[in-house]
């Protein structure tokens, strides 16, 4: 059960720690072109996205579990058919994001405050970007439909294209065309599309027969995407939370000025580090957890589930070290601005306890996921978003800024004690 994981954990740590690589460097080039509003350019930029492509993790997240589950049962209709419903609705979805670009960006600075300066070169960057999306999109089906399949080494190729071309792209166009600022978000775009074409390379070279009697559009009516448009509501509801706390995160930050903001964006980089590495464990319980399922295999459900749970402690004691010994050099790589370095040093502990707390957490949205288990992750997140704001608002007086680390980590706190309740009535109840 040991090899089982690391096979599949092992492939999605290497391209998640990539994937934190692309945003520190677009910050990096942001530090490098500018002063702190550069900086939080970026930063509400990205949040802007965050706003638009949470909202359709759901996709990632119900494709994945349903195909494991399929993969489990040993049914390639239904397979090929939750792949179908999942990519029609990403075309769907795109269409939709790019002939709403212009009302969102005027509707989000409605509420996200910020200097005139960051919000200009911020709707700068966002209007190129956004002609990825279709790309992006489709690519959470895809990342889903491979990780049902019990296959990570596919999604970490794609992940590693997309990533490093990002980056390469990024520094080229920013650094040394007139592109200058609009080239972190022209990196961006390129790397996209390079990412989806190879997913299709992969599907149709690994996996067409899966799709040789496929009816497409059979698999698309109404009735018989029900279930796929049930399980995806909840998760939508889901990521809608996280949304709000992710955004509700850096838009209070920003309302400290652009240092707080800087800060707040270099140092969440920083944490998400370790989000990348465990993530690879939580995809391997997705995987795991909906093949057990399927297959009606208890005891291997309840190993698989503890073996993973270990791992990805193991991984939170590690991050918590390496952010002890080595958190100012890292905050020194992200920015040469004097006024940002100084002021990091006052929130630095909160890099470590974050690991500890939250990995408890994101295992457990992976065991879920494979569950399809919806409602009991909607709910914990809906407590989430309750604990994070209530702290917020009750502790924002006295302690400032540190009130806004401590509420997401009681965020944190209230998704792992929910799910852990609930887990044996919704997880382990499944196999029978």
């Amino acid at each position: 059960m040991n090899r089982s994981v690391l096979k599949l954990a092992v492939p999605s740590i290497l391209a998640n720690i990539t994937v934190p690589l692309v945003g520190m460097v677009d910050l990096a080039i942001a530090g490098r072109l500018g002063d702190a509003s550069v900086i939080g350019a970026v930063a509400i930029a990205t949040m802007l996205f965050d706003l638009l492509y949470w909202n359709m993790a759901f996709l990632r997240l119900g494709t994945g579990g349903l195909i494991a589950q399929a993969f489990g049962k040993g049914d390639n209709k239904e397979i090929s058919r939750v792949f179908v419903q999942g990519i029609s609705t990403a075309a769907l979805l795109a269409l939709f994001v790019l002939a709403i670009q212009y009302l969102f960006v005027k509707a989000a600075f409605l509420f996200i405050e910020c200097t005139p300066q960051v919000q200009n070169l911020a709707t700068e960057y966002f209007f190129i970007r956004i002609w990825a999306a279709p790309a992006t999109i489709s690519l959470y089906v895809f990342k889903g439909f491979y990780i049902g399949m019990q296959n990570t080494v596919i999604p970490m190729a794609v992940e590693l294209t997309i990533n490093v071309t990002n980056i390469l792209a990024s520094v080229y166009f920013a650094l040394y065309t007139p592109m200058g600022f609009a080239g972190i978000a022209a990196g961006t775009v390129v790397a996209q599309y390079s990412g989806m074409a190879l997913s299709i390379v992969f599907l149709f070279s690994r996996y067409r027969y899966l799709f040789a009697d496929v009816k497409i559009l059979a698999c698309i009516k109404l009735g018989e995407m029900k279930s796929f448009f049930v399980l995806n509501a909840d998760l939508l509801v889901r990521s809608l939370c996280f949304l709000f706390v992710y955004v509700g995160f850096t838009s209070l930050s920003a309302k400290y000025g652009d240092v707080a903001l800087a800060v707040c964006s270099i140092m969440m980089k920083l944490m998400m580090l370790f989000s990348y590495f465990v993530d690879g464990f939580a995809y391997a319980a997705e995987a795991l957890t909906g093949r057990f399922i399927g297959a009606k295999d208890a005891t291997s459900l309840h190993r698989a589930i503890k073996i993973i749970f270990v791992w990805s402690g193991i991984i939170g004691v590690v991050s918590t070290f390496v952010y002890l010994i080595a958190a100012d050099d890292m905050i020194l790589l992200m920015t040469k601005d004097a006024n940002v370095i100084e002021a990091s040093g006052e929130y630095i502990g909160w890099m470590l306890v974050m690991p500890i707390i939250s990995c408890l957490a994101f295992t457990w949205d992976g065991v879920y996921i494979g569950a399809t288990a919806s409602k009991a992750i909607r709910n914990s997140m809906l407590w989430a978003v309750v604990g994070f704001f209530a702290v917020y608002y009750a502790l924002s007086h006295s302690l400032g800024l540190h009130a806004l680390w401590g509420a997401y980590i009681i965020h944190l706190l209230a998704r792992s004690a929910y799910l852990t309740v609930r887990a044996k009535k919704d997880v382990f109840s499944r196999v029978g």
